[in-house]
């Protein structure tokens, strides 16, 4: 299966950062192939709804990194969103990228599973709401198969992480993705 690993997180070894380490290595140990972009490292600018996507042969207006991402999101098996909640979203790096999806829209309408790990300061699970009703939403609208969640709570920096099971968590989703 060809997995494509969808990074927010500005913080290159955080805790989005390590959780997606123990995804991607459950994942490859179970033989999947893994291709990771890291939004927050990338230049994708936001969609404006132009309508060049649809309405041109050309495709989007915006030249940017998601020409790097559009092959590789669109040949996927699995897609697997990996944010940090700042104030009760994802953050906004990967809602660009997620917001671009929309000049790929009707090729992205196909059989491919999807997860979402994130992780918070915040103790409270209602905290990540707002993500996961968009997620929820996302999925729902696109036909993917919801294979797991992974919602960090209380997991402001790596070592309240690392005192918690949710490293191991996306280590079994990627095994059994």
């Amino acid at each position: 299966m060809k997995i494509l690993v969808i990074t927010g997180s500005a913080h290159k070894n955080g805790t989005t950062a390590h959780l997606t380490e123990q995804f991607i290595k459950g994942a490859t140990e179970a033989g999947h192939e893994v291709c990771q972009f890291d939004a927050a490292f990338k230049n994708v600018h936001p969609c404006i709804a132009c309508e060049k996507c649809h309405n041109t042969d050309t495709g989007c207006a915006f030249k940017d990194d998601m020409e790097e991402l559009n092959p590789i999101l669109l040949t996927a098996d699995a897609v697997v969103f990996v944010t940090p909640i700042y104030y009760y979203a994802m953050n906004a790096q990967i809602r660009t990228v997620i917001d671009r999806f929309y000049a790929n829209d009707a090729a992205l309408h196909k059989n491919k599973k999807t997860a979402l790990m994130l992780t918070m300061a915040d103790d409270n699970i209602e905290t990540a709401n707002g993500a996961v009703a968009s997620f929820k939403g996302m999925a729902n609208f696109l036909e993917w198969e919801i294979a797991g969640t992974v919602i960090g709570v209380n997991c402001g920096d790596v070592e309240l992480l690392k005192q918690t099971d949710y490293i191991e968590k996306a280590y079994e989703l990627g095994k059994n993705i």
